[in-house]
């Protein structure tokens, strides 16, 4: 008897970061984590940022993500993301350079003459979920 999996698809503006049949997938959303399993109840939520993790028997794929939606039904899961990358993608010069350009949105985050704080919101949002993801899978084994 053939094992029941989901289609899952994480989708950014810029790429399609992953497409892949996993047996589950943890994600973050606003209402806090959540597992997907096959034949899981149609659902639709905003996305946290945080860490996606897939699993397909062994294997487990991690992918750093950043505001936007996600959707399942039919054991399709789609997640639409604002930011999303695979930890493999995050080097420790791109961490490097996340710490410096978060401090330094902190800092310009209290200079009234920036009009865009919502770009610098997410920018900052962006750049403190790869250290947090990256420090997280630091030294633990998952696919590339």
């Amino acid at each position: 008897m053939a094992t029941t999996q989901l289609k899952l698809k994480i989708i950014t503006p810029e790429r399609t970061v992953l497409e892949e049949t996993v047996d589950s997938v943890t994600i973050p959303t606003t209402e806090g984590e959540i597992g997907i399993f096959p034949h899981h109840i149609p659902l639709v939520s905003t996305l946290a940022s945080g860490d996606i993790v897939a699993k397909r028997g062994d294997e487990v794929i991690p992918v750093a993500v950043s505001g936007g939606f996600i959707e399942f039904n039919n054991n399709e899961l789609a997640v639409l993301a604002d930011f999303a990358e695979h930890v493999s993608e995050i080097s420790d010069e791109v961490v490097a350079k996340a710490k410096a350009r978060a401090e330094e949105l902190v800092k310009m985050q209290n200079d009234v003459s920036v009009v865009d704080f919502e770009h610098f919101r997410s920018e900052l949002e962006r750049s403190l979920t790869r250290v947090k993801v990256a420090d997280k899978w630091r030294g633990k084994k998952y696919r590339l």
